[in-house]
């Protein structure tokens, strides 16, 4: 029987060296496999007359006969692999959530199924089309072959895995579930995106029609208005004061007006841009944010919008990172910083200072006053019971049906309002330009 010296991977990913007695190289890497180990490489010691003996060769090797060819082949083809992943294509961004949480949940496959780590990385980053995340992997690649914690690698790329990310994934490797982890994370991902798309897809219908309203009445200010103009100065009468409205305002469209240096049209087009980069400087600064987060929750409909959003969000956060084994204050500073909204944060941040003193869940949450009874209830019970993971789901999953049925609420009240306000808007412009055209014709008709 002889000795094998091997270097292999364990669980984690982490290389490993160490020593086996066999009667051949097949029986030594079962030996490994059966210690929970990858091997990469087995070689028989010096005990066995200096023979060695490669991964995946058959029987022993005699002294002459020299297995260094299919290495050579395969440093070659690593080479190659390591060259082509150096062309890096730039990417400017976050990951795309939907790329992030399919690598998350394929990463949680090959985990659940046993693969070692760093073997499961080196699949997901070979497999993945060229971009920000394939960058990122092979990264993540190297710092875990240099021996980091796949979080640690995680926590060095904010721009991929957030700070939300790299504490599950820690929770995961300390419980030794990262597989559940990260499945649970991926559900939390889709879930997240999910909620996302319906308030981005609830608003586009109401802005496209705003955005063509505007052009079409831009449009009638800058190119009609100025000839029924013409016909009213040629018939010499006297404008009613909705007609000269009308008539001022179409001149300062079309830049015409006493003392005007830029054209309305201009104003008009380029103010959601100015106003778009207004409140994100503005928001930038403490008293900003606050401010907005502030109003915005007091705004009818979509204040409640927002607040039932927010709702959903911080308790489904918080109880991912619960049910994860993340500890209570960690997880509590981790969805104050991740809720999105000022007031929540605050109210979050008294949750941390209330649970750090020995107190409960509950109580500081319910004096905040930002979120409904139930809610605070349901949380109550969670604590008392030891289920506070469960409750807060269930609170989640219960505000995403309600965010449904208030953005089903919000276009049912915006289409109508779209309706009058644009019907107005036209109304006003007819009636504004018919009544000097009544009054013409009664001069006319008076003077025949």
């Amino acid at each position: 029987m002889a000795t094998y010296k091997y270097e292999a991977l364990d669980a984690a990913g982490k290389p490993t060296s160490g020593t086996v007695e066999a009667e051949s190289s097949e029986d030594a890497i079962q030996q490994i496999r059966g210690q929970g180990f990858f091997p990469t490489s087995v070689r028989q010691g010096d005990e066995g007359g200096g023979k060695k003996g490669f991964l995946g060769s058959r029987g022993k090797s005699g002294g002459k006969k020299k297995k260094k060819k299919p290495a050579k082949a395969d440093k070659g083809t690593d080479d190659k692999e390591k060259k082509g992943i150096q062309i890096k294509i730039p990417a400017i961004g976050k990951v795309n959530i939907k790329v992030l949480t399919q690598f998350t949940r394929q990463l949680s496959t090959l985990q659940d199924a046993g693969l070692p780590l760093l073997r499961s990385l080196q699949i997901l980053q070979q497999q993945s089309k060229p971009g920000q995340l394939k960058n990122i992997l092979t990264e993540v690649v190297t710092d875990v072959e240099a021996g980091s914690t796949l979080s640690d690698a995680f926590a060095r790329h904010p721009k991929g895995f957030d700070r939300l990310y790299c504490k599950m994934v820690a929770a995961g490797e300390v419980g030794g579930v990262l597989d559940v982890i990260l499945q649970r994370l991926a559900n939390f991902m889709e879930k997240a995106a999910r909620l996302r798309s319906r308030i981005k897809g609830a608003m586009i219908y109401p802005t496209v029609v705003v955005i063509i309203a505007v052009g079409i009445v831009t449009g009638i200010m800058y190119f009609v208005i100025p000839k029924f103009e013409a016909i009213f100065e040629d018939f010499d009468i006297e404008l009613p004061g909705l007609t000269q409205f009308l008539i001022d305002a179409s001149s300062w469209v079309a830049g015409k007006g006493d003392g005007q240096m830029i054209p309305g049209w201009v104003v008009i087009v380029s103010s959601p841009f100015f106003i778009f980069v207004f409140l994100k400087i503005f928001r930038k600064t403490d008293f900003g944010r606050a401010a907005i987060d502030w109003v915005t929750l007091k705004i009818p409909v979509i204040g409640e919008l927002v607040e039932k959003t927010t709702v959903a969000r911080f308790t489904r956060t918080l109880g991912t990172l619960v049910s994860a084994g993340v500890p209570i204050l960690e997880a509590v500073n981790i969805t104050r910083d991740t809720c999105g909204n000022w007031v929540f944060e605050r109210a979050l941040q008294r949750v941390h200072d209330s649970i750090r003193e020995g107190e409960s869940f509950a109580v500081p949450l319910r004096e905040s006053k930002v979120v409904d009874g139930i809610v605070v209830n349901m949380i109550d019970v969670g604590e008392e019971t030891g289920d506070l993971d469960v409750m807060l789901m269930k609170v989640a999953d219960n505000y995403d049906e309600e965010v449904d049925v208030a953005v089903q609420s919000l276009l049912s009240l915006i289409e109508p309002m779209l309706v009058v306000v644009l019907g107005s808007i036209v109304g006003g412009i007819v009636l504004a330009l018919f009544m000097p055209l009544v009054k013409m014709i009664q001069s006319v008709s008076e003077s025949n």
